[in-house]
């Protein structure tokens, strides 16, 4: 099994705890309280992470984790709550599966990595597959909610983008970042909160359950695991993961709430799931540095150096001619070694040809190796 299937398994865990908003909110939370929804779940989060981590960030720490905090949460949360007010049905979600091709973009221009054809084709299946899942006739397209929506959108895909370009700084794990981020988001929310909605709600045991899981599943765990994935993942790949958020709402309000699906709706799940899972697989071609344009290049910054070729007689018989001591590159030796390869044929002369061999593969009976000593053929141990 590819080795980034783990990685892209936990990370896809995120949006699909982000799907459990919608239940959550409807049948726990307070009516007509989504900034304060959206602050519970961010301050409390950050700052239960800070508690445990116990680490402030360090010069441009301070003003990065600020940004983060307000693409990712400040910005990202009072947008999409506009959005929703403003546009009917699942429109909002449509325009948040454009995330992965503003982020195929921003991409190439801050990171300047060229995303898969097929990552951008599973882009467009699975919004096609989304808006066959939750757009519903007539639904309407209201200039504040469609503008909340890709804005809400675009701070959110500039913000995975930033955080894969700036990483994190040295020996500060993902909880912290994680924490940096939720606090200074959640502190951006409540003062838009406190002027939209008034003071915040005094909540019963149902919310008091409901905060708690979106706040520590729905939060604090799910945007750990996002940014995690942001740092390992190639950030369009992971922005194509946020589809499962609206089609886990979806399968919750028919699994719980016994709302009913119908034909076109169970085809664009499909479409969905199954441009999700394409855009994760690996290109199979190598790229210019050695490895497949599907797979992300930050196996190199986990400590990972390039894979050595393996040693074996077939390396040792092709720098023998270093072992042969400072007259080797003399004329005299030269003539002697273009004398040798003649006899023996080109095969045995062209010493690229050798070293693209594999140090397992015994020389054919019809390209016998040469001796060091002797002209005559001679057997090359396998030992």
């Amino acid at each position: 099994m590819d080795r980034r299937w783990p990685d892209i398994l936990l990370t896809a865990a995120a949006p699909t705890a982000w799907g459990t908003t919608y239940l959550v909110t409807s049948e726990l939370l307070p009516p007509d309280r989504p900034l304060w929804s959206g602050a519970i779940r961010a301050l409390p989060a950050g700052l239960l992470l800070l508690a445990l981590t116990r680490r402030r960030p360090r010069g441009a720490w301070w003003w990065r984790a600020a940004v983060l905090g307000a693409l990712n949460i400040g910005a990202f949360f009072p947008l999409l709550f506009l959005a929703a007010y403003h546009l009917p049905g699942g429109t909002a979600a449509v325009l948040g599966a454009t995330q992965p091709l503003l982020v195929a973009g921003l991409t190439v221009l801050a990171l300047h990595e060229r995303p898969h054809p097929r990552a951008l084709a599973a882009a467009l299946a699975a919004l096609a597959g989304v808006a066959l899942v939750v757009l519903r006739p007539g639904a309407g397209l209201d200039p504040t909610g469609v503008a909340a929506g890709l804005t809400a959108t675009a701070a959110m895909g500039t913000g995975l983008v930033l955080t894969r370009r700036w990483g994190r700084p040295p020996g500060v794990g993902t909880l912290t970042a994680t924490g940096w981020q939720l606090t200074a988001g959640g502190l951006m929310v409540v003062p838009a909160a406190l002027l939209v909605e008034g003071m915040p709600p005094v909540p019963d045991a149902p919310a008091l359950a409901g905060y708690a899981w979106l706040t520590l599943a729905g939060t604090a765990l799910a945007y750990a695991l996002w940014f995690r994935g942001a740092a390992r993942l190639p950030v369009t790949q992971v922005s194509l993961l946020g589809a499962l958020s609206p089609l886990t709402a979806v399968a919750l309000g028919w699994a719980v709430l016994g709302q009913a699906l119908t034909g076109w709706q169970l085809v664009g799940f499909a479409v969905a799931v199954g441009a999700t899972v394409a855009g994760q697989l690996p290109s199979r071609r190598p790229g210019p540095a050695g490895r497949s344009r599907g797979q992300s290049p930050v196996r190199q910054s986990r400590g990972q150096g390039p894979v050595r070729q393996s040693r074996g007689p077939a390396w040792r018989g092709t720098t023998a001619s270093m072992r042969r001591g400072p007259g080797a590159n003399s004329p005299a030796a030269a003539s002697g070694r273009v004398k040798r390869a003649s006899a023996a044929g080109p095969a045995a002369y062209d010493s690229r040809s050798i070293q693209r061999a594999s140090s397992a593969v015994q020389p054919s009976p019809g390209r016998p190796a040469i001796s060091r000593t002797r002209r005559s053929a001679t057997r090359v141990s396998s030992s």
